[in-house]
């Protein structure tokens, strides 16, 4: 039970890397947690040039800035299910 709580209380979003791509340079975050019996785990990327922020600050003002928006946008966000089509 003490594993269950801890999760529960303990909603994770982890720093991964920067990478570059062709059209954008994007933070990427790892979430992992529990709500309400449901454990779930996504990745999330974000523009850093959307986030407001640019490649010379700092590491540390990127990632907040980053993961605040990515935290925002997750939250806020709403899903599709896909349906049972092939069942």
């Amino acid at each position: 039970m003490s594993n269950t709580m801890n999760l529960v209380e303990n909603n994770l979003v982890r720093f991964k890397n920067i990478s570059k791509k062709k059209e954008a340079i994007f933070a990427n975050f790892r979430v992992k947690g529990m709500r309400k019996g449901v454990m779930f785990t996504a990745n999330i990327s974000v523009d850093i040039a959307a986030a407001e922020v640019h490649a010379g600050e700092s590491l540390e003002h990127i990632i907040d800035a980053c993961a605040k928006m990515g935290m925002k946008e997750f939250q806020s966000a709403e899903f599709t299910f896909e349906g049972l089509e092939q069942i």
